[in-house]
């Protein structure tokens, strides 16, 4: 099967193609520019002849042809001056520089053995053109690419936004059936074994799976945001995960610097979605540590920005790495999709307006992921 071109492959495609138009355009126009330069040099040098033919003519000699090449220079500004360097005229000329012996020439016009006076002459409006038209082509393609790119990477965003949008519903569909299944042997068995110790262990595992469909089906959809005491959702989150992972792994909550009473910190959550995000970081820390270790989750307010910062003690993250694990797709672990990190982003940022990155990590110590939520107006 053959392997089909990222958005940033065919960007960076793009933006080649694009400095390659740009530098063979400026090459041919170089070329043309010289060729005018050239031909602008030919010019004056004729005209100044034939000033000069005009100049030193006797009474008898016909003038006519020499006014005739002497009128039509229309496009290049030139200058005559004494050799003191005072200008003596000009011609297409309109704002006369201060010193024109900064410009090209000069060209010797020897009046007489005395009189000697000098021409020189300017770039004309077309050549002077000519070489920034390479600039505004330039930024003319830089705006196409720009457009092109962003285009690209928002339909490429989009893609798969409906694929994943498509997968989580398609699994919360496919997990209701089983599901439903599942509710009736449970309560089959609990008819029938109402003393045993498993059974109500049963029944909350069955009502995590329905919680789990619910948080697929809700992938897509805008989700109910509800006021919600942060601390008491995150201890529910964390007392759950306690239940189900090794009693190598310890996972410790602190209360850090709060302006407010900590009970009254209140934001805006959807608390399945939010649940979820957490089970993800807990989830990626056990990973991390390979199954031993500590887990520290720390909430701090400031100001109306709250912190929730998750720290593991496992073999850390590379700083280049910081915005890659967050890209779909990108997995440190034989198995897996890579998508937790991903849609945990997006839930926090696009749902919930708040933030999720990587506070900080050193390899072989641990890391450190920080969300970052609004503290809601009437907390």
């Amino acid at each position: 099967m053959k392997n089909r071109l990222s958005p940033y492959n065919i960007g960076s495609l793009i933006v080649i193609v694009a400095l390659l138009i740009v530098l063979a355009s400026v090459l041919y126009t170089n070329h043309l520019a010289s060729q005018l330069r050239n031909e602008e040099q030919n010019r004056v040098e004729i005209w100044a002849d034939a000033t000069h033919r005009l100049i030193t003519a006797d009474d008898t000699e016909d003038l006519s042809f020499y006014l005739s090449i002497i009128e039509a220079n229309t496009t290049i500004p030139v200058y005559m001056v004494d050799s003191a360097g005072r200008i003596l005229d000009t011609r297409n000329v309109k704002k006369p520089v201060d010193d024109p012996r900064e410009l090209n020439g000069p060209i010797e016009l020897r009046i007489s053995d005395d009189i000697v006076q000098y021409i020189y002459y300017d770039e004309s409006t077309l050549l002077t053109r000519l070489k920034f038209f390479p600039y505004i082509e330039f930024g003319i393609i830089f705006l196409f690419v720009l457009i092109a790119v962003v285009t690209l990477f928002t339909a490429q965003r989009s893609e798969q936004d409906r694929v994943w949008v498509g997968l989580s519903k398609e699994t919360a569909h496919q997990l209701g059936t089983p599901i439903s299944s599942l509710n009736a042997w449970q309560e089959l068995l609990q008819t029938k074994y109402p003393e045993d110790e498993l059974i109500p262990e049963m029944q909350r595992d069955l009502e995590r799976l329905q919680v789990i469909a619910e948080r697929f089906s809700k992938v897509g959809s805008e989700p109910e945001l509800k006021p919600a005491e942060l601390n008491t959702v995150v201890e529910q989150t964390v007392a759950y995960m306690r239940t189900r992972v090794s009693n190598k792994v310890t996972i410790n909550m602190v209360h850090c610097a709060f302006t407010g009473v900590l009970g009254s910190t209140i934001v805006n959550l959807n608390n399945p979605l939010f649940s979820w995000v957490l089970e993800n970081l807990i989830k990626n820390a056990l990973d991390a540590m390979e199954g031993k270790g500590t887990i520290t989750i720390a909430m701090e307010q400031e100001d109306e920005n709250i912190y929730l910062d998750i720290t593991d003690t496992g073999h850390g993250i590379d700083r280049r790495m910081f915005r890659a694990i967050f890209q779909p797709g990108y997995t440190s672990k034989k198995r897996g999709w890579g998508l937790g990190l991903s849609l945990s982003k997006r839930i926090i940022e696009d749902y919930h307006g708040g933030k999720l990155f990587v506070k900080s990590s050193e390899i072989g110590v641990g890391t450190t992921f920080r969300i970052v939520l609004k503290q809601t107006e009437n907390s």
